[in-house]
């Protein structure tokens, strides 16, 4: 049996190509921090992985062609990435820059707006950071990772809003 004959080279080919536009859609359309889904953040990525899936497989609903799939996939990732560490100018054209939210208590109303995070959301990040006003904090940074990190009190106290997943793994550690 040819590997080729049954379309595999098409649901690799395929795979790639969803992979690369899902990474371009979700720079076009922003991105916030998905460690931390919103019911419809999640909802969203469920049917966006359903609606892509007879893309990359067709009607090839074989175990080789599912691993065909996740093959390319993770191959593509890893070369994704590759490049991105490689040419740093198209990890900045395609992850971003860096963002300053705050700077010595004063809101940059431009960088929220091109984050696209709302008062509450950047109000929530501050308290969970220990910071109840916008006032009292000298430097918040929306990451590229879509972490916020905050410096206060005159710069001595810095804290990054960790992710839920590694604050639920040091809490059951303590």
């Amino acid at each position: 049996m040819n590997f080729f004959s049954n379309g595999y080279v098409q649901i690799a080919f395929s795979s790639v190509v969803v992979y690369l536009f899902i990474v371009i859609a979700v720079r076009v359309f922003g991105k916030k921090e998905f460690s931390q889904l919103s019911v419809v953040d999640l909802v969203f990525i469920l049917l966006i992985s359903n609606a892509v899936q007879n893309a990359m497989v067709g009607p090839n609903t074989t175990l080789a062609g599912g691993l065909v799939a996740a093959g390319a996939l993770f191959v593509t990732n890893f070369v994704f990435k590759q490049v991105l560490y490689r040419f740093p100018r198209i990890g900045r054209l395609l992850q971003g820059e860096a963002l300053m939210l705050i700077y010595e208590g004063r809101l940059n109303k431009r960088n929220v707006t091109r984050a696209r995070l709302t008062m509450d959301e950047i109000m929530e990040a501050l308290r969970e950071h220990g910071v109840s006003r916008v006032e009292d904090v000298n430097l918040a940074v929306l990451e590229i990772d879509g972490n916020i990190s905050v410096l206060s009190d005159d710069y001595k106290t810095r804290t990054r809003r960790q992710r839920k997943s590694r604050q639920s793994l040091s809490q059951n550690q303590g």
